[in-house]
């Protein structure tokens, strides 16, 4: 399946008459197919833009099956744009591609005659502070845990459940993680609210799961491209070392980790699961 990762922002640039340039970047997931444009601010909109995936269209010789936006404030003149050549885009945090070519081209611009100087955080967006969850969605009880690479992949993964988001390319055998790694996880036994707590989940579209140390401690989840809710809280010491642990798990296995919703700890039955990288 083909995806295309695509931003279109301003840069660090302005052209001779001092205004701001913005720049449309597009690249496919094996960085095989690339295409940038620029223009001054106040000619891009969703006609400029449908008319550059005109010729990225052209030059790239196949339709992507879908577009990754990470950026909100490119978003929705994208989806407008992409709208006349019958292109889906979607919201997503995992455009790696993309991300590791705007950090390169932040280190190229300063080189650029038309380089402005301005601070520029290639990748950097603004997050609002983390909302509490509704209690009434929150389970009974939770725990950090973990699952072994091979446990995970080949049996949880296949489990009969009404929710689950499972990237191909987060599998951990795909990223090269042995079969007895340790996949970190927080599980939620949700009881009666299991379904609505993981209806919920699937709504706010999980990106990842952050262990907290503070006072109390916490675990954030982020979701959507920069919301944030606050899953739980906690001051118990024992937890905090499982949450230690977790983060821990977290960085041996590439930012790997999972999020589940059962009813209960019988083992026998699911409700949702979302496998998230940092």
């Amino acid at each position: 399946m083909v995806i295309w990762e695509v931003d279109c922002y301003r840069r660090p640039l302005r052209n001779a008459d001092g205004q701001p340039l913005w720049e449309l970047l597009v690249c496919d997931r094996a960085f095989e197919f690339t295409y940038g444009a620029t223009a001054p601010q106040a000619a891009v909109n969703a006609a400029w833009l449908q008319q550059e995936l005109a010729t990225a269209l052209q030059k790239s010789g196949q339709s992507p099956a879908e577009i990754r936006v990470f950026r909100p404030q490119c978003l929705s003149l994208l989806q407008v744009a992409a709208e006349g050549w019958s292109l889906t885009v979607r919201p997503s945090r995992n455009t790696p591609t993309l991300k590791r070519w705007l950090v390169q081209r932040s280190q190229w611009y300063p080189a650029q005659p038309e380089y402005s100087g301005e601070p520029y955080e290639p990748i950097a967006l603004e997050q609002p502070a983390p909302v509490p969850m509704s209690e009434n969605l929150w389970g009974e009880q939770w725990r950090f845990g973990s699952l072994s690479a091979q446990d995970l992949q080949e049996s949880l993964v296949y489990e009969p459940m009404p929710f689950q988001s499972v990237p191909e390319e987060f599998l951990p055998l795909k990223l090269g993680l042995p079969s007895t790694a340790a996949i970190p996880g927080v599980i939620i036994d949700a009881g009666r609210r299991s379904l609505p707590l993981a209806q919920w989940l699937h709504e706010q579209q999980p990106a990842a799961l952050n262990y907290i140390p503070g006072a109390p401690d916490g675990v954030i989840l982020e979701a959507g491209l920069v919301d944030r809710w606050v899953l739980t809280t906690f001051e118990d010491s024992q937890v905090a070392a499982a949450g230690q642990q977790f983060r821990d798990r977290q960085q041996q296995a590439q930012g790997l980790h999972f999020l589940l919703v059962r009813p209960d700890d019988s083992g026998m039955t699911f409700t949702g699961l979302w496998l998230l990288r940092l």
